[in-house]
Parts: structure tokens; C-alpha cells; sequence
């Protein structure tokens, strides 16, 4: 897996969805589908059930977003995305899960760079997440934490 995202149209991009229920990481896995646009390619979905599973898999790098679900437990995508954007350089894309559009707020300050509510859309994630991967397709990442 390189460290870089890929550029559009040459290999599966990985995407991390996260939650403590697998029904929500299947949701969205289903929502979002294997191909969320052409020009993007494929996706390579990794799931994580903690926390700590998050962090140290973006720690390794080859991340090209994260779908972080607002209200896991003990530990919600939101103090988790907050993190990441503090402690890792060039942190991937976030993407978080919110109960109601009106929590969006909340998505702002964990520096979310998008939202999506439960239950997720079929006809709005994939193209939430395609745009996202298009947006960092043109950057390098550099991994890293923050000092």
C-alpha cells in the first residue's frame, strides 16, 4: 500500500469507515458501493471497530478518506476526527456520520470536511465521497504527527 493517494483512474483508493456496529459500516459500504464514480476508480474499504484502530491505521498511512461514524461508542468519529486533523499532517479527507442535518454543526468542529446523516442516502454518499477522493487525488500525503 503506498503512502501516496493514488491519482484518479490507477488503483483502488482505500477508504477507512468506522464504528463500533457493523450494520453502520455495512450501511455504508452498501450505500457507497465498490465504484462511487468512474473518474475516481475503485475503492478498497477497511473497516475499524475502535478508536485505536482508526488512529493507528492512518498512522500507517495509505488512507485516502475517512468515514467516521458520529455516534460510536465509547469513542465517536467526531473527537476521532478532531484528533486526526491535530496530530497527523496532510490528515486524509474526514467524512462524518450525524443522526440529523442539525448536528452538522458538530461536524464542523471536529474539522469534518463532510457529513452524512443515518440512514445514508444510496444516491448522496457515493457522490459525497467521489468528490472528496476527487479533492485529494492532486495532493500528496505526508504522514506524520504534528509537533
Amino acid at each position: 500500500m503506498s503512502d501516496a493517494a493514488a491519482p484518479a483512474g490507477t488503483g483502488p483508493r482505500t477508504v477507512l469507515v468506522f464504528s463500533h456496529r457493523p450494520e453502520v459500516r455495512d450501511a455504508v459500504r452498501t450505500a457507497v458501493g465498490t465504484h462511487p464514480s468512474a473518474d475516481v476508480g475503485p475503492v478498497r474499504w477497511l473497516e475499524c471497530s475502535t478508536g485505536a484502530e482508526v488512529v493507528a491505521a492512518v498512522d500507517r498511512g495509505g488512507v485516502d478518506l475517512c468515514i467516521l461514524d458520529g455516534e460510536a461508542q465509547p469513542t465517536g468519529g467526531l473527537g476521532i476526527g478532531r484528533q486526526l486533523k491535530h496530530e497527523v499532517d496532510d490528515c486524509p479527507p474526514v467524512l462524518v456520520l450525524v443522526a440529523r442535518q442539525a448536528d452538522r454543526w458538530l461536524a464542523h468542529w471536529s474539522m469534518a470536511e463532510a457529513t452524512l446523516t443515518h440512514p445514508v442516502d444510496p444516491l448522496v454518499a457515493p457522490q459525497t465521497v467521489a468528490g472528496l477522493l476527487r479533492d485529494r487525488a492532486g495532493r500528496p500525503a505526508v504522514r506524520g504527527r504534528a509537533g
